[in-house]
C-alpha cells in the first residue's frame, strides 16, 4: 500500500533531542567528559560576569559551540549559527532545545571575545588533561614547533615609520625584514619561513609538549615567529613541568633542537635530551654516546613523530593551519581550545581500546 505523503506540520512535539542522539555516537563521550570539566569551571565563569544587567550566553555553551566548530571544520562563526539552525546534534551538544532561539553570529563573536582569555583558555586545557591523566605518561615526552599562518596579507607588510614604499602593494624587489617593517592588519605577526627554499609568510609559531605514550598534548602554547622561539617555548614548557615538581625524565625533539644550550639547560634540570644528532650542524652534535647509547633514546625517537600527527589533525580539522584571529593573546587562546579538543577526541577511542 503506498504511503501518504502529508506535510501538515504538527503543533506538538514529543521526541526530545536526547533520543535523537544514537547511544554509540562519538559525541556522547566527549559530551559527557566536557561536562565534568565545564562544572569544575563554574565558580571561574561567576569571576567574569557581573551580578547584575542583562544575561549574557552561558559561558558552558560558548565553549561548547567552540568545541563543535573545532570537531566539524566549520570555518566561520555564521556557518556554525547556521549549522546551530536545523542542526539536532548541535543543538543537543550545546545544550539548546528544539524551539530555542540561536543567537546572532555577531553577539556570538562578541560574547566569546569577552569571556575567552588566555586564562579561561589555559584553565580549560589544563582541566581536559587532568581527565587524560590516566592514558598519559609522566616521565616521556616530546617538544615540537608548527607554523601557524596569520590572518593578515603580505601587503600589508609595510614599513613601520611610514615607507617609501607606497601601500604595499608593490614590495617586489624591496628589503623586507622584521625589524623595520611590520603589518598593518596583525602587528604581532612575523614574516617568517619554516625550512630553507621555502616562502616567507605573516606567522605565530603553536608550540606542543606530547606525552609519549598515547601521543596526547600534555602542554601547548604560542609565541611570534623567529628562529629561536621553538627551543624558548619547549624550555619554558618543560621548566613549568620541573618547576611544579611534576616527574620528567625525557624530551625528544628534532635536530632543530641540538644546540648546545638547549641540551645544557636540559640536563641542568635533570632530563635526559633525545634530541634527534644534527651532525652537519658546524661544530658538531650537542648530543653525544653518552645519550644514544641507551635504548630509550631509540624508542624516543620513534615517538617523536606522532606529535606530527597531532599537529596534522588541528591543523587540518581544527583550522589552526590560517586562524581567522589576530592578536598573539587571541592566536594563543584559540590554539589552547584546538589541543584540549584534540585530547577530547582522543579519550573515548583510548577509553575503548
Amino acid at each position: 500500500m503506498r504511503g501518504d505523503d502529508q506535510q501538515q506540520p504538527n503543533v506538538f512535539r514529543y521526541v526530545s533531542l536526547e533520543d535523537r542522539v544514537p547511544a554509540d555516537h562519538p559525541l556522547r563521550p566527549i559530551r559527557k567528559t566536557v561536562d565534568i570539566v565545564l562544572k569544575a569551571m563554574s565558580r571561574e565563569f561567576d569571576k567574569l560576569y557581573a551580578e547584575g544587567g542583562r544575561a549574557s550566553i552561558a559561558p558552558e555553551r560558548l565553549l561548547r559551540a567552540l568545541l563543535l566548530q573545532v570537531f566539524y571544520s566549520i570555518r566561520s562563526e555564521r556557518l556554525l549559527m547556521e549549522q546551530l539552525e536545523y542542526n539536532l546534534l548541535f543543538r543537543w551538544f550545546v545544550g539548546l532545545e528544539t524551539d530555542e532561539l540561536v543567537w546572532n553570529h555577531s553577539t556570538f563573536s562578541k560574547n566569546r571575545d569577552r569571556l575567552l582569555n588566555q586564562d579561561v583558555a589555559r584553565s580549560f586545557f589544563a582541566r581536559v588533561r587532568e581527565q587524560a591523566q590516566p592514558y598519559m605518561s609522566d616521565e616521556h615526552f616530546t617538544v615540537d614547533g608548527t607554523m601557524i599562518e596569520a590572518w593578515a596579507s603580505q601587503k600589508s607588510f609595510q614599513k613601520k615609520e611610514g615607507g617609501d614604499s607606497g601601500d604595499g602593494g608593490n614590495f617586489h624587489g624591496h628589503k623586507r625584514r622584521n625589524d623595520t617593517h611590520a603589518s598593518k592588519t596583525d602587528p604581532d605577526a612575523k614574516l617568517y619561513r619554516k625550512g630553507h627554499g621555502q616562502e616567507a609568510r605573516l606567522s605565530y609559531l603553536g608550540h606542543g609538549l606530547m606525552e609519549n605514550r598515547n601521543g596526547l598534548i600534555a602542554d601547548a602554547m604560542v609565541t611570534e615567529a623567529d628562529g629561536t622561539a621553538e627551543r624558548e617555548a619547549a624550555l619554558l614548557m618543560v621548566h613549568d613541568r620541573w618547576r611544579k615538581h611534576k616527574p620528567i625524565s625525557s624530551v625528544g625533539a628534532d635536530q632543530a633542537y641540538d644546540t648546545r644550550e638547549f641540551v645544557g639547560l636540559l640536563r641542568e634540570m635533570q632530563v635526559r635530551p633525545h634530541v634527534t644528532q644534527n651532525v652537519k650542524r658546524a661544530g658538531g652534535s650537542a648530543i653525544d654516546g653518552r645519550t644514544t647509547r641507551h635504548a630509550s633514546y631509540q624508542m624516543s625517537q620513534k615517538r617523536r613523530p606522532r606529535i606530527e600527527r597531532a599537529f596534522g589533525w588541528m591543523k587540518s580539522v581544527g583550522g589552526i593551519r590560517k586562524v581567522k584571529l589576530r592578536g598573539l593573546l587571541k592566536v594563543g587562546w584559540s590554539f589552547l581550545i584546538t589541543a584540549a579538543a584534540f585530547n577530547l577526541w582522543r579519550i573515548p577511542k583510548l577509553t575503548t581500546a
